[in-house]
């Protein structure tokens, strides 16, 4: 028998942008019951309520995905927020799986977690190198927290957590909202909104100089059902596609997938953020045999298709 067929995977953050893949990948593995609650229902900032969904959903594996997250805009607005929610959240699901014995414990860390100057590419040894970028670490800080306390509980309780760190994702899905969205979505519906409006330009943050990797969600939802079956080590894991690319560049591609032909004007006034994201993801493939699959361009033209057509979508159900 597959190692999920007669376990039970509970998610939280499972019914948002990566855990619905998360959950799809289960499903292919061959897990049968599968577990996605609402923070409405179980809200982890609440020890009590999360020692609730663990007594009542019994999960044998947990993965940890729930998390308050954005792009520089809401870091910067909701710093207070971002370390408390997504501090408390960890520790609460941690700290009760311990008491409820369950058997293994996967939790989604952060590339905010790096050091502002980390040597390209990142490798896990440079983790605890410095502070994380100004305009994300109180988010990078508390999601770093959450490997700390897997570890402790490791070396006293034995508590079978595993850590992983993936770079930032994209993929059909994804936020789109301008207000809170990271680069990817929020650059996609700029382009696809001045083209629809014939914009003779549009204006992004910073300079355009820093650089991102990106990975794309589907690989990323494989390596933690991967991870979450072959991974026991105490040791953080990135999870990255290897692929570096300016800020500026990436503005160029997404246009001229979507169509887009105006002139950008970078608003320098606006924070960059990291200088250089770009991660080793040779310890993923060494442990679990895992490596990305899809290529930027690839999955940007998947991401814009599927965000054309919600769009679509959404204007044929106004119009009704």
């Amino acid at each position: 028998m597959g190692f999920w067929e007669n376990r039970r995977a509970v998610l939280s953050g499972g019914n948002g942008f990566l855990g619905s893949f998360v959950v799809e990948k289960l499903r292919a593995a061959g897990c049968r019951e599968i577990a996605t609650p609402h923070s409405r229902e179980y809200d982890l900032r609440e020890k009590s309520e999360a020692l609730r969904l663990y007594k009542d959903l019994r999960p044998d594996i947990f993965i940890h995905l729930a998390a308050v997250v954005g792009g520089i805009g809401a870091n910067r607005a909701n710093p207070g927020r971002f370390f408390y929610d997504n501090a408390v959240m960890g520790i609460n699901a941690i700290e009760a799986g311990r008491i409820a014995g369950v058997e293994k414990f996967v939790c989604a860390g952060t590339i905010c977690s790096y050091p502002k100057f980390t040597p390209v590419p990142f490798s896990e040894e440079n983790f605890w190198d410095g502070y994380p970028e100004e305009t994300n670490a109180p988010y990078g800080l508390a999601k770093k927290m959450l490997l700390v306390q897997l570890q402790a509980y490791r070396q006293q309780y034995g508590f079978r957590g595993i850590y992983l760190t993936p770079v930032n994702l994209y993929g059909p899905r994804d936020n789109f909202d301008l207000e809170s969205s990271h680069v990817i979505p929020a650059l996609i519906r700029k382009c696809w909104e001045a083209k629809q409006a014939k914009a003779a330009e549009i204006t992004a943050w910073g300079t355009g100089s820093a650089t991102r990797e990106f990975l794309y969600v589907e690989d990323a939802a494989e390596a933690i059902v991967v991870a979450a079956e072959k991974y026991e080590k105490p040791e953080l894991v990135n999870l990255g596609s290897g692929e570096e690319i300016s800020v500026r560049d990436l503005l160029e591609l997404v246009g001229s997938l979507v169509g887009f032909e105006g002139a950008v004007r970078w608003d320098a006034t606006k924070p960059d953020g990291q200088p250089r994201r770009c991660l080793d993801t040779s310890r993923a493939l060494a442990e679990f045999g895992w490596r990305a699959k899809t290529p930027l361009r690839d999955g940007l033209r998947k991401t814009i298709q599927w965000y054309e057509e919600e769009v679509g979508s959404k204007s044929r159900t106004s119009a009704v």
